[in-house]
């Protein structure tokens, strides 16, 4: 299950640069959505076929694991094209606060329809039925009739993205920040379960509550984010998310003495961390909206995709080698401090100063003055 996991992931450090080059290039990237969502239905589809036929085996697993992998990799590097192309900047939060929520709310759901499904009708059926979600994301994404910008020129360069984020110092702090957080924060998760049974004397029963009350947690993150962007501006609401996001871990190595007390700080840390991180990933994707020009934009999300998920497998590797050398809690000690190590690379930017976007751009103070043939987002600050 591992190995199907990875398969699945692995087509972001393989083809996320050139992806955001290629549907850079395209005249249509919502094509591209629609041709991704039921490239992936017909691929599910595949798999209780063979099943019927009594085909069904672990190469086809992987393969039918990493076209789909690959087909979300090439729409997670066009879908900000057309987010941006649908909404207006001053409502980047506000879109990304419903976005982010209903994708939690789907987690969710989902994860406990795919349960129930299973459990009642076999895994093949609950296959079948996630290969129709896909038709109907497709004919979702089919009404978004907007205009979208431009393509890039044919030979476009495949290294821009890397060379706008190298020169945008908001948007570098952040990736190093979102990085430096993935590497311990998978760490953390790839130990979590087996601690909980190991250290804290947990069952799967409670581990499970334990999680749900953590992804309810992330859904009133969503709520909650736009509220706190208002009020503090996007800039100082991102560098607290990445403290909030890591910060109630520490209550996870800390647990000790009767099941009971360690199930509670479990909760709890699940629930505050679900809190931080979907504030977190609002305020990122609305910084990322407003500083991305729409020429860069799949390209620069190319490289984005190929840093926070390359990293994870890094993460839940030196996790595992780290407890085998020195233990599970004194590892869990490392990755929840180590996660909070991601707000020292925005600190020293110019990021609490942003007060929130407008339709101009990042609204910063104090402005920043831009020569007249630059870019429409400030990329000095």
């Amino acid at each position: 299950m591992g190995l199907l996991g990875a398969v699945e992931l692995a087509p972001n450090l393989f083809f996320a640069f050139a992806f955001g080059a290629w549907a850079d290039r395209r005249a249509s990237r919502r094509a591209i959505l629609i041709g991704a969502d039921l490239g992936r239905a017909a691929l599910l589809l595949g798999i209780p076929l063979a099943s019927l036929l009594g085909v069904l085996t672990m190469p086809i697993l992987y393969v039918a694991a990493f076209l789909t992998g690959t087909l979300g990799t090439l729409f997670m590097v066009s879908e900000q094209t057309v987010f941006t192309s649908l909404v207006k900047p001053a409502e980047y939060v506000e879109a990304n606060s419903l976005l982010i929520g209903s994708r939690s709310v789907s987690i969710v759901g989902g994860k406990t329809l795919g349960g129930l499904l299973v459990a009642a009708l076999t895994a093949p059926v609950a296959i079948a039925v996630d290969a129709l979600t896909f038709l109907l994301s497709a004919l979702f994404v089919r009404r978004a009739e907007v205009p979208e910008p431009p393509a890039a020129p044919p030979d476009s360069d495949l290294a821009a993205g890397i060379r706008f984020i190298r020169r945008t110092p908001l948007l570098r702090a952040s990736l190093f920040g979102t990085a430096t957080f993935n590497l311990f924060n998978t760490a953390f998760w790839a130990l979590l379960v087996l601690f909980a049974t190991r250290e804290l004397g947990l069952g799967s029963g409670a581990i499970g509550i334990a999680l749900g009350v953590g992804a309810l947690g992330s859904i009133l993150g969503t709520v909650w984010a736009k509220r706190l962007n208002a009020r503090i501006g996007l800039g100082k609401a991102l560098i607290l998310s990445f403290v909030i996001a890591p910060l109630p871990l520490l209550l996870v190595p800390l647990a000790s003495g009767p099941p009971a007390v360690s199930w509670v700080l479990l909760t709890a840390a699940e629930f505050g961390s679900g809190v931080g991180v979907m504030i977190l990933e609002v305020g990122l994707a609305s910084l990322q909206a407003a500083v991305i020009p729409d020429a860069l934009r799949s390209r620069v999300w190319g490289a984005i995709l190929f840093v926070n998920w390359g990293i994870r497998p890094l993460g839940a590797l030196g996790g595992g080698l780290l407890a085998a050398s020195i233990g599970l809690r004194p590892t869990m000690w490392i990755a929840a401090i180590g996660g909070i190590a991601g707000v020292l690379w925005l600190l020293p930017s110019r990021m609490s100063r942003v007060r929130g976007v407008s339709e101009d751009g990042l609204a910063v103070d104090p402005p920043v003055v831009e020569p007249e043939d630059a870019p429409r987002v400030p990329v000095e600050v």
